[in-house]
């Protein structure tokens, strides 16, 4: 089990666009692995590698209930449709320590991408599990859930981030 640093806002390295992985070997294994462990760790639902500073095209999710693990793996996802109809969720995140925000994202999407041990996969999203999977997408892109926001709350929060950050750099 390896627990790594989680990046958060501001950083350049949240911003960049993350780079397709070529296979799903066992270095890839071992980051989803480390990816899953730091996501637990820190009390999160989804992981996408950029924000351990791994700019790979790469997510963990686990939204299972009550104890439970249900793991999930994307290896190169690709967003093949999105319902026109938009559902509105609550959203944090683990690069952007709580904050939350009131986000619409399409209600439904089809993924495909790579799983866990390279195989190519199919999934029919919808709920929370869509919403999360495009919030972690969107990652992949350089793209923070506190983007949708209004120029004046995004700041805000931004500002609020760099005094806990320059803060905490103190101590």
């Amino acid at each position: 089990m390896t627990v790594k640093t989680i990046i958060t806002e501001p950083n350049k390295l949240l911003r960049q666009i993350s780079k397709p992985v070529e296979n799903v070997g066992k270095a890839e294994q071992q980051l989803m692995n480390d990816m899953l462990d730091t996501m637990y760790d820190a009390n999160g639902i989804g992981l996408a590698a950029i924000q351990i500073g791994i700019p790979k095209r790469i997510i963990v999710m686990d939204i299972a209930k009550d104890g439970k693990k249900d793991p999930r793996y994307f290896v190169n996802p690709v967003i093949l449709n999105k319902d026109p109809i938009k559902n509105t969720h609550e959203e944090g995140c683990l690069s952007v320590p709580e904050q939350f925000a009131e986000i619409d994202r399409p209600s439904k999407c089809e993924v495909e991408y790579l799983d866990y041990n390279g195989k190519k996969q199919l999934l029919k999203a919808d709920g929370l599990l869509a919403t999360c999977i495009q919030h972690e997408m969107d990652h992949l892109e350089g793209i923070l859930f506190i983007d949708y926001l209004s120029k004046l709350k995004k700041s805000m929060i931004i500002k609020k981030l760099s005094k806990l950050k320059s803060n905490t750099a103190v101590l």
